[in-house]
């Protein structure tokens, strides 16, 4: 073998043998146990970068591991091919995003290959090929047919320059991000998912203790999304009339709260922008019209909602408080969702932070109806915490209703408001029915036929995939499937045959990843869905991804799991066993406003830090000249933060494994901090990772000079090695082994790769500190110690540890280390003969002792008091006490 560690050659080498054996191709075994492990599948942007490097190597680490366990694991990878990013490419460059994306799955699947991935890819998919897509459009049908899929108009952002719908990444600062139009709120007719008939299961599966292996605050973001809440809905009664004499609403305003028993400190009621009532008051008053008309700017989400500033504007218009009898006056607020609820709710300032300020803001009446013992006065101008305590609240200043505490008040602020026939207890949802339509060109058909006699029509089954065309560069001017005649061409309507045209608008990409797992398991199948692939593989085993994808993908992902198993397509109620979110990958951040005023990036190795006296970075400036900016230019150092091209903070993948090797970085990002954790990212850590490697390497080259004969006796296991007479260092080396495999072990268990790692330093430094060549059985121990390290360091880096596996003989007698079995604890090993004690004269350490490991209490006293530290410090006197701390120390008072 090579005396010095070659990376580029060991790499290339293991990766030529695992496709020459097919190795990682994986069909189901009903002998073995499965287990089915699965990152999120990527988009296809051009290039990895060192979060898909973490990721992957995660679930890398996992497969291995349960593979030489004797699992049967499957590890696939596909391609989130649709979305946005093609789109707006194809505007920049001009090429069709079909080329552009199939450009990026090639790169992005060849870096993947060169990190040593263990993913079968026989069983590859990307969303955009229409054997994949096909089966979004027949699910989409069914659903249909089970009225799980209906059509309803929609708000969307429009565009009025280039006349197209902007998705709300797309909206920024209420103007188009191409354009830069004032972007309009458009009423347009899409597809909707009944999501919200699956909401009572969603929320138990998540609150009911059924996903004991995912993050709780992972379960806490799903619960809040889906948002049970349980209060009253209720009337304000009204006499406004429309145009045409008759009562808008049947003369009632309704809203919901969750906070009935402050229904006596209402001061107004805000509507939306698009509410009835919002639309009468404004024919009168262009003040409040042109209020209106800069609402349809905002945005169009309650996410959105909740951070932009909240204004309102008063209609002139009053209802009537169901209790009171009092006039409430109506406002318009452009925090108010038309597709919330009824797009109204109460206000009540006193007791809700977002009414309590906008009543200052627009000098409306605040009034306290609820008290919380011990605390002060009510503060008319600062907004307190305890204003909102429903908990430990008591209703005052509201008649009859005073005194009570909260639940109390809702109970009868519901009866009195249901003997009037004005409001009742109702349960709500925040979650709501999952809007798939996308006014875009780069996703899945919409499998529907519009027809002028008889509308909407569905695609027939056997027409099945609508093929979307991949020639279309978008331009701007709105979805070229519009004015694509080929998309149109000879269409007709299937129910009375006359010329028709195609739905223009695609399937939100999340539907795409919402079962992309489950096509894993039966990739090629023309004839079904999924078939018994999934049946043997789901649920999955072990998801793997990022914690922004907490709420609306597993949300949905979730949702198509039940659909599918409604429809008999699956067997499974929940699609992931356990879930981890792995940490993000950090770097510093160096920047500059130019003379201009626009933001600068710098890249790290251009950059030298500025310290203080204690070590803290408190500036920078550059090491390297960077454009017309000289060596010494002082910039900002804005801390660490994600890695991202825009800030040229990112590291390229390519490039590290090139330098160093695919082993060196997915070392690196197992060992500097466990996965679940943010990863700061190090030079000299991957510096140090690399030298370990050639550590390894070395011994390695070492123990290549050995008899053989020795390691032939070693390799086939620990039960050969009953025979072998081992001398006490032999012993002792074996020792330190098997106890740090015992560790490791348990750590591959819980997932934590970063002390997985630090066991195999452990490993390295007991198998390089051991000198005693003369010891019987000295041979030996080497070896399988090295056996062992080889096995525990190879799900973190394959290709050195199958190189030495192969070079060294482990291979002639344990196979090839795929399916190597794991290394098992000696007992045998971990028994010892002698232990060591501290050895403390009056509290103080001043020394240890050697005793049998089985030495009575006697024993070891007699030891102690033999010891040359207790006859110098005792100076001829006897001791006063032995206090012995089992298998720790021992400590004598003179």
């Amino acid at each position: 073998m090579q005396d010095k560690y070659q990376h580029t050659e060991v790499e290339s080498a293991a990766q030529a043998h695992w496709t020459a054996h097919d190795a990682y191709r994986v069909t189901e075994d009903q002998n073995k146990k499965k287990f089915y492990a699965c990152s999120m599948l990527p988009y296809p942007s051009g290039k990895l970068h060192m979060g898909h490097v973490r990721n992957y190597t995660i679930n890398d680490m996992l497969t291995r591991q349960l593979r030489m366990s004797g699992y049967n694991v499957l590890m696939p990878m596909g391609w989130d091919a649709f979305g946005l990013p093609a789109e707006n490419a194809a505007l920049k460059n001009g090429v069709p995003p079909a080329q552009w994306t199939y450009d990026n799955i090639a790169y992005m699947k060849k870096q993947m290959q060169a990190m040593g991935l263990a993913i079968d890819w026989s069983r590859e998919v990307a969303t955009c090929d229409p054997d994949y897509y096909r089966w979004n459009q027949w699910l989409f049908l069914k659903m249909l047919e089970k009225g799980i899929a209906y059509r309803k108009t929609q708000v969307v952002n429009w565009d009025p320059v280039d006349q197209t719908v902007l998705a709300n990444e797309q909206v920024i600062d209420g103007r188009g991000w191409r354009t830069g139009a004032l972007v309009e709120k458009r009423e347009i007719p899409g597809y909707y998912l009944k999501i919200t008939d699956y909401a009572p299961e969603l929320l138990d599966f998540v609150t009911g203790d059924k996903l004991p292996g995912w993050p709780e605050r992972v379960k806490l973001m799903q619960e809040n999304w889906i948002g049970k809440s349980e209060g009253v809905r209720f009337a304000f009664p009204h006499d406004i009339r429309g145009n045409d004499g008759a009562l808008i609403g049947d003369g009632k305003l309704y809203v919901f709260t969750t906070r009935a028993d402050t229904i006596m400190g209402v001061t107004f009621c805000a509507v939306a922008p698009e509410h009835p009532l919002a639309a009468h008051a404004a024919q009168g008053n262009p003040a409040l019209a042109a209020f209106i008309e800069e609402c349809k700017h905002g945005g169009t989400t309650e996410a959105e909602l909740a951070t932009q500033e909240k204004k309102g504007m008063a209609t002139g218009l009053t209802v009537i408080h169901p209790l009171t009898e009092e006039p409430v006056p109506v406002w318009v607020g452009n925090y108010v969702l038309m597709g919330y609820g009824d797009g109204a709710v109460m206000g009540v300032p006193a007791h809700d932070e977002r009414d309590f300020a906008f009543a200052l803001k627009y000098q409306l009446e605040i009034l306290q109806v609820v008290q919380v013992d011990g605390e002060a006065d009510f503060d008319f101008e600062r907004w307190q915490d305890w204003y909102g305590d429903k908990e430990h609240g008591v209703t005052v200043n509201s008649d009859s209703f005073s005194g009570l505490s909260y639940k109390e008040a809702v109970n009868a602020v519901a009866h009195a408001l249901d003997k009037l026939g004005l409001g009742e207890k109702k349960t709500t949802w925040r979650l709501r029915d999952w809007g798939v339509s996308r006014q875009r060109y780069w996703g899945t058909p919409i499998p529907i036929i519009h027809c002028a006699e008889h509308g909407a029509v569905p695609v027939p089954e056997k027409d099945l995939p609508v093929v979307l065309p991949q020639d279309c560069i978008p331009d701007g001017s709105g979805n070229p499937l519009h004015k694509h005649e080929g998309f149109h061409a000879g269409v007709t309507c299937p129910v009375c045959g006359q010329p028709a045209r195609r739905e223009t608008d695609t399937m939100d990409t999340f539907v795409d990843s919402s079962w992309y797992f489950m096509r894993y398991c039966d990739p090629k199948n023309s004839e079904k869905m999924v078939a018994e692939g999934a049946d043997y593989w789901m649920p999955m085993d072990q998801y793997i991804g990022g914690i922004e994808h907490a709420i609306l993908h597993l949300l949905y992902a979730r949702f198509w799991t039940k659909v599918m198993r409604d429809l008999g397509l699956v067997k499974v109620d929940e699609p992931f066993t356990k879930l981890l979110t792995q940490g993000m990958v950090l770097n510093h951040i160096y920047s500059r406003r130019t003379d201009k005023g626009a933001k600068e990036y710098f890249w790290p190795h251009d950059v030298e830090h500025i310290l203080d006296d204690a070590g803290k970075v408190v500036g920078a400036k550059l090491k390297n000249a960077v454009g017309d900016l000289p060596v010494g230019t002082p910039i900002d150092y804005e801390g660490v933060g994600t890695m991202s091209k825009s800030k040229n903070n990112g590291i390229d993948p390519q490039e590290l494994i090139e330098k160093y090797g695919a082993d060196t970085a997915r070392l690196y990002t197992m060992f500097t901090a466990p996965p679940e954790a943010t990863l700061e990212w190090n030079d000299a850590a991957v510096e140090g990772s690399y030298r370990f490697l050639r550590r390894v390497w070395n011994f390695g080259v070492k123990l290549s000079t050995l008899d053989k004969v020795a390691a032939d006796a070693s390799v086939v296991g620990a039960t050969s090695l009953k025979d072998v007479e081992f001398g006490k260092e032999a012993k002792a080396l074996r020792l330190e082994i098997h106890t740090v495999l015992k560790q490791v072990d348990y750590d591959y268990q819980r997932m934590q790769y970063n002390t997985v790692v630090s066991g195999t330093m452990k490993m390295i430094n007991a198998l390089e500190d051991f000198k005693a060549m003369d010891c019987p059985g000295a041979q030996v121990a080497l070896i399988e110690g090295f056996g062992i390290l080889l096995r525990c360091l190879y799900p973190a880096t394959p290709h050195i540890s199958h190189a030495l596996w192969s070079q060294l003989g482990y291979a002639a007698h344990l196979g090839d280390l795929l399916d190597a079995p794991w290394p098992q604890v000696d007992a045998q090993a971990l028994v010892q003969d002698e232990i060591e004690l501290m050895l403390q004269i009056n509290g103080k350490l001043r020394g240890s002792i050697l005793v049998p490991a089985q030495a009575d209490k006697a024993q070891i006293e007699a030891a102690a008091l033999a010891h040359e530290a207790f006859l110098k410090q005792a100076n001829g006197a006897a001791a006063k006490k032995v206090i012995v701390v089992p298998g720790r120390l021992v400590n004598v008072v003179v």
